[in-house]
Order: C-alpha cells, then sequence, then structure tokens
C-alpha cells in the first residue's frame, strides 16, 4: 500500500522557495512537478494574469520581482483606490503538487487540487496598504459583496 505524506511533508519534498535580488523563486525538487500561478511573474513573461505555470523537476522559476511590483504600484497610484487595491492579487502566489489546475484542466481552481498552498507576501502588502492609505477611501461604496 502506498503511505501518504503530510501537506507539509509534500511541500517541504517537492519545492523550495528562495529571495535573490528582491526576486522570490520556486523551485520544483520532486519528481513530479509543482504548479504556480504568480499574477506578477504572469505579467513580467507576458502571460495572461490567471495563467498557471507548470515547474517540471529541476527547474527555478521566479515567481515575484519587487522591481516590477513597485513599477506597477506607481502607475496604478494615477488610476485610483481600486486599482491600488486590485494589486494585492499580485500579491499572492498559489502553488499546487502533482496535480494542475486552471483553463486546460478539469481542476478549475486550485481548491479543487489534493495538495496546495497559498502564500501572501507581507512586504509588498504593506506597500499597497501604505498607498491605500495616502489615496485615501474609495470613491465607490465597498462591501463585503464588493
Amino acid at each position: 500500500e502506498r503511505s501518504r505524506q503530510t501537506p507539509e511533508a509534500v511541500v517541504s519534498t517537492q519545492s523550495t522557495g528562495s529571495f535573490e535580488d528582491n526576486k522570490v523563486y520556486i523551485e520544483c525538487l520532486g519528481d513530479s512537478a509543482v504548479f504556480v500561478q504568480s499574477r506578477n511573474s504572469n505579467k513580467e513573461y507576458g502571460f495572461h494574469p490567471s495563467t498557471v505555470v507548470k515547474i517540471q523537476s529541476g527547474v527555478k522559476l521566479k515567481i515575484f520581482c519587487h522591481k516590477l511590483f513597485h513599477e506597477i504600484l506607481t502607475q496604478q497610484l494615477t488610476e485610483g483606490y481600486e486599482a491600488v487595491f486590485d494589486l494585492t492579487k499580485h500579491c499572492m502566489i498559489r502553488m499546487s503538487f502533482v496535480k494542475g489546475w486552471g483553463a486546460d484542466y478539469h481542476r478549475q481552481d486550485v481548491t479543487s487540487t489534493p495538495c496546495w498552498v497559498e502564500m501572501s507576501l507581507n512586504g509588498p502588502l504593506q506597500w499597497v496598504d501604505k498607498c491605500l492609505k495616502y489615496i485615501g477611501s474609495s470613491k465607490n461604496p465597498i462591501s463585503s459583496v464588493s
């Protein structure tokens, strides 16, 4: 019978993350692919924002660039509160292990995969928060169903 690993064991044996020169990288260490959705790296590589990238064993992929995020944030400041608030999506990285999801899969959402994580990049989220405080409140009413 095949033994089942805990989610923590899958994450630690399948991938590793690193922070180098203000960039975040994910490297696939296991025999099975890792799947990553990062709006920041999708923007940098010219992909659709919701693209899920398959990282094969032994491959290292840049999933977040602070310089690019700063440039986008600076541009969005002129667009207003909602445009800046939308950048919170750039600060969230979704990953699944072994099984992928997205437009080319029957699993349309990461939550449909057996093992997944979502990372929040706190530094960039703090930048967004500071900018939102600077801009002031939204001109549109915001509610829990916005």
